[in-house]
């Protein structure tokens, strides 16, 4: 209809191709938690699975088989989507998944992105937000107000979200030390030539 509002994107496909097109790209976010394509499939492919998780949040028959039409893997995922990602979910009123632009993957320069499952294994934000703590911790500024607003968005639904998030912090804090130990271990490491007095060549003796 000529000046409407755009429903949805094509995608530059016929209706059946881009229904197995966003299908696969579903499957492929339930599989594997997070994904990487164009941003316009991402956006596309966000939409169907919010509509997948809110199914297996609904629980019933009905809702089993609506799912189930979606994922080229059903027998895999549709145990993963009604058991471990309802429970994530179950107290999230919506968002469960992000979209992040990132630098274009192709040559031709398309937009690019990163869709994923929020509060999961591979949260993005979640891990960036435990980077960020880490470092503003060891500053004389301390933890900046936006940065706490991150964290309480982060963890505001995850389960154990706080507890995770110092966990991660700990780690990130305890793999920084062992990487300054080692920085200063190679640096005061050198290297003496001595002479060998029966020989008198030049051998090296590390300190």
């Amino acid at each position: 209809m000529a000046g409407g509002a755009l429903k949805y994107r094509h995608l530059g496909r016929k209706s059946s191709h881009r229904q197995a097109l966003l299908r696969n790209l579903v499957t492929s976010l339930f599989e594997h938690e997070s994904i990487s394509t164009t941003w316009p499939r991402a956006k596309e492919a966000q939409r169907l699975a919010e509509k997948v998780i809110t199914l297996g949040k609904r629980n019933t028959q009905a809702a089993r088989n609506k799912a189930q039409a979606v994922f080229y893997k059903p027998v895999e995922l549709m145990p993963k989507l009604f058991n471990e990602l309802r429970e994530r979910y179950l107290s999230r009123p919506g968002g469960y998944t992000r979209v992040l632009r990132i630098e274009p993957l192709k040559e031709d320069q398309a937009p690019s992105a990163i869709l994923e499952l929020v509060d999961g294994p591979r949260d993005m934000r979640f891990a960036m937000t435990a980077k960020t703590l880490v470092k503003e911790r060891a500053t004389e500024e301390g933890v900046r107000d936006l940065t706490a607003k991150n964290i309480i968005k982060v963890t505001r639904f995850r389960q154990g979200g706080q507890e995770e998030l110092e966990r991660t912090v700990r780690a990130l804090e305890s793999r920084e030390r062992d990487e300054e130990r080692r920085q200063q271990g190679a640096i005061k490491r050198k290297v003496y030539p001595i002479k060998d007095k029966q020989s008198g060549m030049y051998i090296r003796m590390n300190k």
